[in-house]
Protein backbone atom coordinates (compact mmCIF):
# COMPACT_ATOMS: atom_id res chain seq x y z
CA UNK A 1 0.00 0.00 0.00
CA UNK A 2 3.26 2.61 0.77
CA UNK A 3 4.20 2.40 -2.50
CA UNK A 4 0.99 3.35 -4.02
CA UNK A 5 1.18 6.75 -2.04
CA UNK A 6 4.83 8.41 -3.27
CA UNK A 7 5.35 9.92 -6.47
CA UNK A 8 7.92 11.94 -7.91
CA UNK A 9 7.56 15.47 -6.30
CA UNK A 10 5.16 14.07 -3.01
CA UNK A 11 3.16 11.75 -0.92
CA UNK A 12 -0.38 11.85 -2.87
CA UNK A 13 -3.26 9.30 -3.26
CA UNK A 14 -6.89 8.95 -1.86
CA UNK A 15 -8.04 8.96 1.07
CA UNK A 16 -8.84 6.46 3.13
CA UNK A 17 -7.32 3.94 0.72
CA UNK A 18 -4.60 4.00 0.07
CA UNK A 19 -3.43 7.00 2.37
CA UNK A 20 -4.76 6.99 5.43
CA UNK A 21 -3.54 7.53 9.10
CA UNK A 22 -1.64 4.30 9.63
CA UNK A 23 0.14 5.35 6.11
CA UNK A 24 0.43 8.72 7.28
CA UNK A 25 2.35 7.27 10.43
CA UNK A 26 5.10 5.68 8.49
CA UNK A 27 5.49 8.16 5.83
CA UNK A 28 6.55 10.68 9.07
CA UNK A 29 8.65 7.68 11.03
CA UNK A 30 10.52 7.87 7.13
CA UNK A 31 10.55 11.56 7.51
CA UNK A 32 11.90 11.93 10.48
CA UNK A 33 14.02 9.25 10.30
CA UNK A 34 15.43 10.69 6.83
CA UNK A 35 15.86 14.34 8.12
CA UNK A 36 17.84 13.27 11.35
CA UNK A 37 20.36 11.18 8.59
CA UNK A 38 20.52 14.66 6.86
CA UNK A 39 21.18 16.16 10.06
CA UNK A 40 24.41 14.13 10.70
CA UNK A 41 22.11 11.54 12.68
CA UNK A 42 21.48 14.41 15.72
CA UNK A 43 17.65 15.15 16.69
CA UNK A 44 16.40 18.28 15.60
CA UNK A 45 13.01 20.32 15.05
CA UNK A 46 10.44 19.27 12.15
CA UNK A 47 7.86 21.83 11.62
CA UNK A 48 4.42 20.35 10.34
CA UNK A 49 1.60 21.93 8.90
CA UNK A 50 -1.81 21.31 6.92
CA UNK A 51 -4.60 22.13 4.83
CA UNK A 52 -7.95 22.95 4.86
CA UNK A 53 -9.11 19.31 3.96
CA UNK A 54 -11.52 17.74 6.13
CA UNK A 55 -9.10 14.85 7.00
CA UNK A 56 -5.75 16.91 6.98
CA UNK A 57 -6.18 17.11 10.66
CA UNK A 58 -6.29 13.43 11.74
CA UNK A 59 -3.20 12.99 8.82
CA UNK A 60 -1.16 15.52 10.16
CA UNK A 61 -1.60 14.20 13.90
CA UNK A 62 -0.43 10.92 12.95
CA UNK A 63 2.58 11.87 10.10
CA UNK A 64 3.79 13.80 13.65
CA UNK A 65 3.48 11.01 16.28
CA UNK A 66 5.87 8.74 13.71
CA UNK A 67 8.26 11.71 13.73
CA UNK A 68 8.37 12.10 16.89
CA UNK A 69 8.97 8.18 17.19
CA UNK A 70 12.11 8.51 15.38
CA UNK A 71 13.13 10.85 17.82
CA UNK A 72 12.78 14.06 16.36
CA UNK A 73 10.77 17.57 17.78
CA UNK A 74 7.87 18.65 16.30
CA UNK A 75 6.64 22.02 16.01
CA UNK A 76 2.88 22.26 14.33
CA UNK A 77 2.29 25.75 13.16
CA UNK A 78 -1.44 24.58 12.55
CA UNK A 79 -3.58 24.97 8.77
CA UNK A 80 -1.69 26.98 6.79
CA UNK A 81 -0.63 26.96 3.27
CA UNK A 82 2.27 25.46 1.99
CA UNK A 83 4.49 28.82 1.01
CA UNK A 84 3.97 29.25 4.71
CA UNK A 85 6.14 26.18 5.89
CA UNK A 86 9.03 27.25 3.10
CA UNK A 87 9.09 30.64 5.01
CA UNK A 88 9.00 29.20 8.49
CA UNK A 89 11.78 26.02 7.79
CA UNK A 90 14.90 28.57 8.02
CA UNK A 91 12.80 31.63 10.27
CA UNK A 92 12.99 28.55 12.94
CA UNK A 93 16.37 27.06 12.01
CA UNK A 94 14.17 23.54 11.61
CA UNK A 95 15.81 20.43 10.05
CA UNK A 96 12.55 20.53 7.76
CA UNK A 97 8.89 20.27 6.98
CA UNK A 98 5.92 18.30 5.94
CA UNK A 99 2.80 20.10 4.83
CA UNK A 100 0.00 17.76 4.60
CA UNK A 101 -2.00 18.78 1.38
CA UNK A 102 -2.84 17.71 -1.73
CA UNK A 103 -2.42 20.85 -3.88
CA UNK A 104 -5.27 21.26 -6.53
CA UNK A 105 -6.46 17.53 -6.21
CA UNK A 106 -10.07 16.65 -5.69
CA UNK A 107 -11.17 17.00 -1.79
CA UNK A 108 -10.72 13.41 -1.48
CA UNK A 109 -7.39 13.25 -2.13
CA UNK A 110 -4.16 14.24 0.42
CA UNK A 111 -0.79 14.16 0.68
CA UNK A 112 2.38 15.49 2.23
CA UNK A 113 4.91 17.97 1.22
CA UNK A 114 8.50 17.34 2.32
CA UNK A 115 11.27 19.80 2.50
CA UNK A 116 14.74 19.34 4.45
CA UNK A 117 16.77 22.17 5.70
CA UNK A 118 16.65 25.65 4.36
CA UNK A 119 13.13 24.91 2.75
CA UNK A 120 15.07 22.56 -0.07
CA UNK A 121 12.22 20.17 -1.82
CA UNK A 122 12.74 16.47 -0.99
CA UNK A 123 11.67 15.17 -3.86
CA UNK A 124 12.56 11.31 -6.01
CA UNK A 125 15.90 12.09 -6.63
CA UNK A 126 16.57 14.15 -3.73
CA UNK A 127 15.15 12.03 -0.25
CA UNK A 128 11.77 11.10 -1.21
CA UNK A 129 12.82 7.33 -2.40
CA UNK A 130 14.66 6.94 0.87
CA UNK A 131 11.80 8.04 2.96
CA UNK A 132 9.42 5.45 1.40
CA UNK A 133 12.28 2.90 1.44
CA UNK A 134 12.36 3.62 5.69
CA UNK A 135 8.51 3.95 5.61
CA UNK A 136 8.08 0.01 3.85
CA UNK A 137 10.77 -1.19 5.67
CA UNK A 138 9.45 -0.76 9.17
CA UNK A 139 7.08 -3.90 10.39
CA UNK A 140 5.97 -4.44 14.09
CA UNK A 141 4.93 -2.17 16.81
CA UNK A 142 5.05 1.17 16.81
CA UNK A 143 7.72 3.22 19.25
CA UNK A 144 6.50 5.60 21.34
CA UNK A 145 6.91 9.17 20.46
CA UNK A 146 10.16 10.37 22.01
CA UNK A 147 10.32 14.13 20.29
CA UNK A 148 8.66 17.05 22.16
CA UNK A 149 5.68 18.01 20.72
CA UNK A 150 4.65 22.03 20.79
CA UNK A 151 2.27 24.63 18.42
CA UNK A 152 3.41 28.26 17.17
CA UNK A 153 1.15 30.89 15.64
CA UNK A 154 4.21 32.67 13.21
CA UNK A 155 1.36 34.37 11.06
CA UNK A 156 2.57 37.91 11.73
CA UNK A 157 6.08 37.10 11.03
CA UNK A 158 4.98 35.40 7.86
CA UNK A 159 2.43 38.44 6.94
CA UNK A 160 5.62 40.87 7.56
CA UNK A 161 7.50 38.82 5.39
CA UNK A 162 5.19 38.97 2.49
CA UNK A 163 4.51 42.12 2.76
CA UNK A 164 8.38 43.37 2.11
CA UNK A 165 7.64 42.42 -1.26
CA UNK A 166 4.43 44.98 -1.49
CA UNK A 167 5.13 48.56 -2.11
CA UNK A 168 3.08 50.70 0.14
CA UNK A 169 -0.57 51.73 -2.68
CA UNK A 170 -0.45 55.05 -2.64
CA UNK A 171 -3.91 55.14 -4.41
CA UNK A 172 -7.36 53.30 -4.10
CA UNK A 173 -6.40 49.43 -6.06
CA UNK A 174 -9.23 47.19 -6.44
CA UNK A 175 -8.62 43.52 -6.89
CA UNK A 176 -10.51 40.73 -7.67
CA UNK A 177 -9.59 37.28 -5.73
CA UNK A 178 -10.56 33.69 -6.43
CA UNK A 179 -9.39 31.58 -3.02
CA UNK A 180 -10.20 28.17 -5.00
CA UNK A 181 -11.97 27.39 -1.95
CA UNK A 182 -8.48 26.23 -1.13
CA UNK A 183 -5.83 27.83 1.42
CA UNK A 184 -5.83 31.17 -0.26
CA UNK A 185 -9.14 31.64 1.82
CA UNK A 186 -7.19 32.22 5.19
CA UNK A 187 -3.84 33.51 3.20
CA UNK A 188 -5.38 36.04 1.64
CA UNK A 189 -7.39 37.76 4.61
CA UNK A 190 -4.37 37.39 6.70
CA UNK A 191 -1.61 38.24 4.29
CA UNK A 192 -3.25 41.36 2.85
CA UNK A 193 -6.17 42.83 4.46
CA UNK A 194 -4.57 45.52 6.34
CA UNK A 195 -2.79 46.46 3.37
CA UNK A 196 -4.03 50.43 2.81
CA UNK A 197 -5.89 51.10 -0.22
CA UNK A 198 -6.06 47.69 -1.07
CA UNK A 199 -9.60 47.07 -2.26
CA UNK A 200 -10.12 43.27 -2.53
CA UNK A 201 -13.23 41.59 -3.88
CA UNK A 202 -13.17 37.71 -3.14
CA UNK A 203 -15.39 34.44 -4.29
CA UNK A 204 -14.77 31.14 -3.12
CA UNK A 205 -12.44 31.90 -0.04
CA UNK A 206 -15.20 29.21 2.22
CA UNK A 207 -13.00 26.47 3.01
CA UNK A 208 -13.34 22.54 4.13
CA UNK A 209 -16.47 21.55 2.12
CA UNK A 210 -14.85 20.84 -0.98
CA UNK A 211 -14.50 23.17 -3.93
CA UNK A 212 -16.68 24.99 -6.31
CA UNK A 213 -14.45 24.53 -9.40
CA UNK A 214 -11.09 22.53 -9.38
CA UNK A 215 -8.91 24.34 -7.50
CA UNK A 216 -6.18 24.64 -10.57
CA UNK A 217 -5.58 27.88 -12.37
CA UNK A 218 -3.78 26.41 -15.35
CA UNK A 219 -7.07 24.89 -16.78
CA UNK A 220 -8.77 27.88 -18.48
CA UNK A 221 -12.59 27.30 -17.25
CA UNK A 222 -11.18 27.74 -13.84
CA UNK A 223 -9.99 31.07 -14.36
CA UNK A 224 -13.74 32.28 -15.86
CA UNK A 225 -14.65 33.67 -12.08
CA UNK A 226 -11.48 35.70 -12.07
CA UNK A 227 -11.91 36.92 -15.35
CA UNK A 228 -16.07 38.12 -14.57
CA UNK A 229 -15.42 38.76 -11.55
CA UNK A 230 -12.43 41.58 -12.64
CA UNK A 231 -14.50 43.33 -14.94
CA UNK A 232 -17.39 43.53 -12.97
CA UNK A 233 -15.84 45.37 -10.30
CA UNK A 234 -13.21 47.59 -12.33
CA UNK A 235 -10.39 46.15 -10.87
CA UNK A 236 -6.63 46.25 -12.08
CA UNK A 237 -5.88 42.89 -11.90
CA UNK A 238 -7.90 39.68 -10.89
CA UNK A 239 -5.87 36.70 -9.62
CA UNK A 240 -6.43 32.94 -9.21
CA UNK A 241 -4.94 30.61 -6.58
CA UNK A 242 -5.03 26.70 -6.22
CA UNK A 243 -5.25 24.49 -3.55
CA UNK A 244 -2.44 24.90 -1.27
CA UNK A 245 -2.25 28.57 -2.38
CA UNK A 246 1.67 28.04 -3.73
CA UNK A 247 0.22 29.03 -7.37
CA UNK A 248 -1.44 32.31 -8.38
CA UNK A 249 -2.26 33.20 -11.73
CA UNK A 250 -3.55 36.50 -13.02
CA UNK A 251 -5.97 38.22 -15.10
CA UNK A 252 -5.63 41.79 -16.91
CA UNK A 253 -8.42 44.31 -16.13
CA UNK A 254 -10.24 42.92 -19.05
CA UNK A 255 -10.15 40.07 -17.81
CA UNK A 256 -7.14 38.64 -20.08
CA UNK A 257 -5.17 35.45 -19.01
CA UNK A 258 -1.33 36.62 -18.52
CA UNK A 259 0.57 33.86 -19.69
CA UNK A 260 2.51 32.60 -16.98
CA UNK A 261 5.79 32.96 -18.98
CA UNK A 262 4.72 36.33 -19.82
CA UNK A 263 4.45 36.91 -15.98
CA UNK A 264 8.25 35.72 -15.79
CA UNK A 265 9.22 38.19 -18.78
CA UNK A 266 7.18 41.02 -17.07
CA UNK A 267 8.15 40.50 -13.59
CA UNK A 268 12.05 40.54 -14.72
CA UNK A 269 11.62 43.34 -16.46
CA UNK A 270 9.27 45.61 -14.02
CA UNK A 271 10.46 44.14 -10.65
CA UNK A 272 13.86 42.54 -10.17
CA UNK A 273 15.70 44.03 -13.07
CA UNK A 274 16.13 47.56 -11.56
CA UNK A 275 17.76 46.44 -8.25
CA UNK A 276 19.28 43.11 -9.20
CA UNK A 277 21.56 44.34 -11.93
CA UNK A 278 22.99 41.25 -13.79
CA UNK A 279 20.96 38.31 -12.02
CA UNK A 280 20.05 34.97 -13.17
CA UNK A 281 16.15 34.95 -14.10
CA UNK A 282 15.64 30.81 -14.14
CA UNK A 283 12.63 30.16 -16.64
CA UNK A 284 10.97 27.26 -17.28
CA UNK A 285 12.06 25.68 -20.85
CA UNK A 286 8.90 25.69 -22.80
CA UNK A 287 8.73 29.19 -22.21
CA UNK A 288 8.11 31.70 -24.90
CA UNK A 289 11.37 33.06 -26.88
CA UNK A 290 10.52 36.42 -25.89
CA UNK A 291 11.53 35.40 -21.94
CA UNK A 292 14.90 34.90 -23.10
CA UNK A 293 14.64 38.03 -25.15
CA UNK A 294 13.50 40.42 -22.52
CA UNK A 295 15.97 38.95 -20.08
CA UNK A 296 18.91 39.64 -22.69
CA UNK A 297 17.88 43.10 -23.19
CA UNK A 298 18.07 43.94 -19.56
CA UNK A 299 21.39 42.75 -18.95
CA UNK A 300 20.83 39.75 -16.97
CA UNK A 301 21.26 36.20 -17.55
CA UNK A 302 18.73 33.75 -18.52
CA UNK A 303 18.85 29.93 -17.48
CA UNK A 304 16.59 27.38 -18.63
CA UNK A 305 15.66 24.63 -16.23
CA UNK A 306 13.54 21.43 -16.75
CA UNK A 307 9.87 21.73 -15.57
CA UNK A 308 8.87 20.87 -12.12
CA UNK A 309 9.79 22.76 -8.96
CA UNK A 310 12.55 20.76 -7.61
CA UNK A 311 14.79 21.48 -10.51
CA UNK A 312 13.67 25.08 -10.88
CA UNK A 313 14.36 25.75 -7.07
CA UNK A 314 17.85 23.69 -7.48
CA UNK A 315 18.61 25.71 -11.04
CA UNK A 316 17.72 28.85 -8.76
CA UNK A 317 20.07 28.03 -5.66
CA UNK A 318 22.66 27.09 -8.42
CA UNK A 319 23.10 30.20 -9.85
CA UNK A 320 21.54 32.72 -6.56
CA UNK A 321 19.32 34.21 -9.21
CA UNK A 322 16.79 36.68 -8.32
CA UNK A 323 13.80 35.24 -9.75
CA UNK A 324 12.37 32.24 -11.92
CA UNK A 325 9.14 31.59 -13.68
CA UNK A 326 7.44 28.14 -14.67
CA UNK A 327 4.75 27.60 -16.72
CA UNK A 328 2.24 25.32 -14.14
CA UNK A 329 1.80 29.01 -12.12
CA UNK A 330 4.50 28.60 -9.74
CA UNK A 331 7.31 31.37 -9.52
CA UNK A 332 10.18 31.29 -7.33
CA UNK A 333 12.13 34.13 -5.47
CA UNK A 334 15.60 33.85 -3.89
CA UNK A 335 14.45 36.10 -0.93
CA UNK A 336 12.35 33.65 -0.48
CA UNK A 337 14.94 31.14 0.38
CA UNK A 338 14.28 30.30 -3.79
CA UNK A 339 10.83 29.07 -2.61
CA UNK A 340 7.51 29.40 -5.08
CA UNK A 341 5.05 31.41 -3.06
CA UNK A 342 1.55 32.85 -4.57
CA UNK A 343 1.27 35.26 -2.30
CA UNK A 344 4.20 36.92 -3.10
CA UNK A 345 3.61 37.05 -6.75
CA UNK A 346 0.79 38.37 -6.04
CA UNK A 347 2.39 41.53 -4.29
CA UNK A 348 5.32 41.59 -6.83
CA UNK A 349 2.06 42.41 -9.95
CA UNK A 350 0.62 45.04 -7.12
CA UNK A 351 3.65 46.55 -7.12
CA UNK A 352 4.31 46.83 -10.41
CA UNK A 353 1.17 47.85 -11.16
CA UNK A 354 1.75 50.87 -8.67
CA UNK A 355 5.18 51.96 -9.32
CA UNK A 356 4.71 51.99 -13.53
CA UNK A 357 0.91 53.18 -13.19
CA UNK A 358 0.19 51.24 -16.44
CA UNK A 359 -2.45 48.56 -16.97
CA UNK A 360 -1.41 45.27 -16.59
CA UNK A 361 -2.90 44.67 -20.46
CA UNK A 362 -0.26 47.46 -21.45
CA UNK A 363 2.83 46.20 -19.35
CA UNK A 364 2.06 42.65 -21.01
CA UNK A 365 1.00 43.53 -24.46
CA UNK A 366 4.67 43.52 -25.98
CA UNK A 367 5.32 40.36 -24.74
CA UNK A 368 2.62 38.75 -26.34
CA UNK A 369 4.06 38.79 -29.76
CA UNK A 370 4.24 35.31 -30.91
CA UNK A 371 1.79 32.92 -31.35
CA UNK A 372 2.10 29.77 -28.86
CA UNK A 373 0.18 26.20 -29.22
CA UNK A 374 -0.18 26.21 -25.52
CA UNK A 375 0.64 22.59 -24.14
CA UNK A 376 -0.92 19.26 -26.46
CA UNK A 377 -0.86 15.92 -25.50
CA UNK A 378 -0.51 12.88 -27.78
CA UNK A 379 -1.00 9.37 -26.83
CA UNK A 380 2.36 7.74 -28.18
CA UNK A 381 3.48 4.40 -27.30
CA UNK A 382 6.86 4.20 -28.49
CA UNK A 383 7.34 7.80 -26.97
CA UNK A 384 11.47 7.37 -27.29
CA UNK A 385 11.55 6.55 -30.82
CA UNK A 386 9.24 9.60 -32.06
CA UNK A 387 11.69 11.85 -30.28
CA UNK A 388 14.44 10.14 -32.19
CA UNK A 389 12.45 10.40 -34.77
CA UNK A 390 11.89 14.56 -34.46
CA UNK A 391 15.65 14.65 -34.07
CA UNK A 392 16.78 13.02 -36.67
CA UNK A 393 14.19 15.01 -39.17
CA UNK A 394 14.70 18.49 -38.25
CA UNK A 395 18.94 18.09 -37.65
CA UNK A 396 19.46 19.71 -40.32
CA UNK A 397 17.73 23.75 -39.81
CA UNK A 398 17.66 23.24 -35.99
CA UNK A 399 19.64 23.01 -33.13
CA UNK A 400 18.61 20.17 -30.72
CA UNK A 401 18.81 20.25 -26.89
CA UNK A 402 18.25 17.51 -24.56
CA UNK A 403 17.34 19.01 -20.98
CA UNK A 404 13.76 18.11 -20.47
CA UNK A 405 12.81 15.89 -23.47
CA UNK A 406 14.18 17.13 -26.61
CA UNK A 407 13.49 20.97 -28.00
CA UNK A 408 14.20 22.10 -31.46
CA UNK A 409 15.13 25.28 -32.35
CA UNK A 410 15.19 26.75 -35.60
CA UNK A 411 13.67 29.96 -34.33
CA UNK A 412 16.18 32.18 -36.11
CA UNK A 413 16.31 30.74 -39.54
CA UNK A 414 13.05 29.17 -39.98
CA UNK A 415 10.98 30.90 -37.44
CA UNK A 416 9.70 28.22 -35.36
CA UNK A 417 10.86 26.70 -32.03
CA UNK A 418 9.44 23.11 -30.10
CA UNK A 419 10.01 20.91 -27.03
CA UNK A 420 8.14 17.47 -26.80
CA UNK A 421 8.48 15.60 -23.20
CA UNK A 422 7.54 12.61 -22.16
CA UNK A 423 5.23 12.06 -19.35
CA UNK A 424 6.47 9.99 -16.39
CA UNK A 425 3.53 8.33 -15.61
CA UNK A 426 1.47 7.80 -19.04
CA UNK A 427 2.36 6.77 -22.89
CA UNK A 428 1.58 10.48 -23.50
CA UNK A 429 3.82 13.02 -25.19
CA UNK A 430 3.62 16.75 -24.32
CA UNK A 431 4.17 19.24 -26.85
CA UNK A 432 4.97 23.30 -27.03
CA UNK A 433 5.53 25.21 -29.86
CA UNK A 434 5.80 28.44 -30.94
CA UNK A 435 6.30 30.63 -33.89
CA UNK A 436 6.78 34.13 -35.46
CA UNK A 437 3.81 33.95 -36.71
CA UNK A 438 0.46 32.22 -36.81
CA UNK A 439 0.80 30.74 -39.89
CA UNK A 440 4.27 29.33 -39.30
CA UNK A 441 2.76 28.04 -36.51
CA UNK A 442 0.19 26.01 -38.31
CA UNK A 443 2.64 24.88 -40.83
CA UNK A 444 4.72 23.47 -38.14
CA UNK A 445 2.08 21.54 -36.12
CA UNK A 446 0.59 19.96 -39.59
CA UNK A 447 3.71 18.85 -40.07
CA UNK A 448 4.41 17.30 -36.55
CA UNK A 449 1.18 15.84 -36.48
CA UNK A 450 1.36 12.59 -38.58
CA UNK A 451 4.72 11.87 -35.92
CA UNK A 452 2.25 12.75 -33.15
CA UNK A 453 -1.05 11.51 -34.40
CA UNK A 454 -4.04 13.03 -32.87
CA UNK A 455 -4.23 14.77 -29.03
CA UNK A 456 -5.39 12.95 -26.42
CA UNK A 457 -8.78 12.97 -25.03
CA UNK A 458 -9.38 14.97 -21.60
CA UNK A 459 -5.67 16.21 -21.40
Amino acid sequence: MIGKIFKAYDVRATYPEPLNEDAAWHVGYGTGVYLKENNGGEPGLVLVSRDMRPHSPQLCKKMSEGIRAAGMDVVNLGMCDTSFMYFAIPYLNAVGGVQTTASHNPINYNGFKVSKDGAKPVGADTGLKEIEEIARAFEGEKPEPTGKYDEMDLWAEYRKHIQKFLVPLTKPTKVFVDGSNGMAGKLVPEAFFDVENLEISDVYFEMGNGFVHEPNPLVAENMIPTQEGVKKIGGVVGACFDGDADRCMVVDETGEIVGCDHMTAMLAEYYFAKDNPGTTIVYDLRSSKVVEETIAKLGMKAKKSKVGHVNMKAALRETEGAFGGELSGHFYFRDNNYADSGAITFACVLSVLEQTGKKLSELVAPYRKYPQSGEINYEVEDKVGVMNLLKDKYASVATVEELDGVSIDAFDGEGWWFNVRASNTEPLLRLNAEAKDKATLDKLLAELEPHLGTPAEGH
